[in-house]
């Protein structure tokens, strides 16, 4: 059996951490195990899937690496889900009902005080046509629910082990909706039916689903897939969601975040594995196995991530960061990238060496101009700065921080940042010597 997965995204806002993280394990196992990822657009939803939003989530993917082998469109194949709909008219197993939302609303709070559990009491099943034909004639159009077997449903999830349902504890899932168009859970088992998904892989708020589903692979007559759900993803604030906002993949990336900082954490997180920095996905997908996730929702921390991504700017060769920054050389990059958290940060420290504006009071003036007569000639390396701070000790009083805080201070703007001794070179003589000089006069240089 070749192992067939995928991704089943909506196109109605941008990917989040937690859409990521269903992309993600899915792909690395498919890869782990040789097999095939699909990427399934689930944009049967006309009114809030938008072509901008799909084109985002190739983007944000195609940025984590994580291609896919084929690609299909939920909105190409109304055909097949009303073909599939007339095989379970035809079986007994779809039925018309015509309660609109109030009134199921109304029968749930009665059932609820009855103290009987909130399903719907297939109370459809029993209209006669004469009765169908006069909602018909007051213009109520029918939704279509899925008549449930009464047995004990039950798959050995790959996840949280063995998995019971009854159906009789369950409401018979609406599959049709009054405009005819299909729901998720008609939709997705016909695309997994036909296109021979192997392993369904998502979060656990599916797991319900997964029970209604597997009766209707059954009536379709499909191969029942293996599933996997995944304990949800948590942050301090709650959990994940698009349309809150603030943990979106576009958000990340815009902020420089790297791309094998997200899927590291996202790979790992919920798992027995330790967090650690991936210089590549091969190496992740070599490590994953099921085994090691655990049932506890998994803890998403932004400043989790910010350590992933300094551990591998630090160590991130200037052929990775090139195209990106055609403005910068491999010496300034080695110079900087120890000091930078984000990508974005570069041109912070670009500016700094390309202009500068700063306020210094006027005794550190008075001081930055006696060092600037003492700058050491050129050619300059990272021993100049060791130099001309020997020199300015010997030609003044002062000490540690009163030396190196002003001239920091006069030539970056900051108080923090890359060791002088690697600057200096960067920044250059004529620079230097140009900034001290008109700070030390109270100038304002750029």
């Amino acid at each position: 059996m070749t192992v067939k997965v995928r991704f089943a995204p909506s196109p109605t806002g941008f990917l989040h951490v937690g859409n990521i993280r269903t992309a993600l394990v899915n792909w690395l196992f498919a890869r782990k195990m040789g097999g095939h990822f699909l990427l399934r657009i689930d944009d049967t939803d006309a009114e809030r899937s938008k072509a901008e939003y799909t084109a985002a989530i190739k983007e944000d993917m195609q940025w984590l690496g994580l291609n896919w082998d084929s690609e299909e469109h939920q909105s190409q194949r109304f055909d097949r889900y009303r073909s599939a709909a007339d095989t379970l008219r035809t079986q007994g197993r779809l039925y018309a009902c015509y309660e609109s939302a109030e009134e199921l609303d109304v029968q749930r709070k009665m059932q609820a005080s009855r103290g009987l559990p909130p399903i719907y009491n297939r109370a459809a099943l029993n209209l006669t046509e004469e009765q169908k034909a006069a909602y018909e004639q007051q213009g109520r159009k029918p939704h279509y629910r899925f008549l449930l077997n009464d047995e004990e449903i039950v798959w050995d999830d790959l996840i949280r082990g063995p998995t019971h349902f009854k159906a009789t504890h369950m409401s018979d899932p609406v599959l049709l909706r009054e405009d005819g168009l299909s729901v998720y859970t008609l939709a997705s088992v016909v695309d997994d039916g036909e296109f021979s998904i192997t392993h369904v892989i998502r979060g656990e708020d599916h797991v319900s689903n997964t029970a209604v589903q597997v009766q209707l692979y059954k009536a379709l007559g499909f191969a029942v897939p293996s599933f996997a759900h995944m304990a949800l993803l948590k942050t301090k604030e709650g959990e994940m969601s698009k349309r809150l906002g603030g943990n979106d993949i576009r958000a990340l990336r815009e902020a420089g975040t790297l791309p094998m900082a997200v899927n590291s954490l996202l790979a790992k997180i919920g798992t027995s594995d330790p967090v650690e920095a991936f210089l590549d996905l091969a190496a992740l997908a070599e490590s994953f196995d099921f085994k090691k996730f655990g049932r506890a929702p998994a803890n998403y921390d932004v400043a989790e991530l910010e350590k992933l991504n300094e551990k591998l700017l630090h160590q991130l060769p200037f052929s990775a960061v090139k195209d990106k920054f055609g403005f910068i050389d491999e010496t300034f990059w080695l110079s900087i990238r120890a000091n930078i958290k984000k990508l974005d940060e570069v041109q912070q420290w670009w500016d700094i060496f390309h202009q500068h504006l700063n306020a210094i009071d006027e005794i550190d003036r008075i001081f930055l101009r006696e060092a600037c007569a003492l700058l050491p000639d050129e050619p300059w390396d990272e021993t100049t700065y060791d130099t001309w701070i020997s020199k300015i000790k010997s030609h003044s009083n002062r000490k540690g921080k009163e030396i190196f805080m002003p001239i920091r201070k006069a030539l970056t703007g900051l108080e923090h940042g890359p060791e002088l001794k690697k600057l200096l070179p960067l920044i250059g003589y004529e620079k230097t010597k140009t900034r001290l000089f008109g700070i030390s006069l109270g100038m304002e240089l750029s």
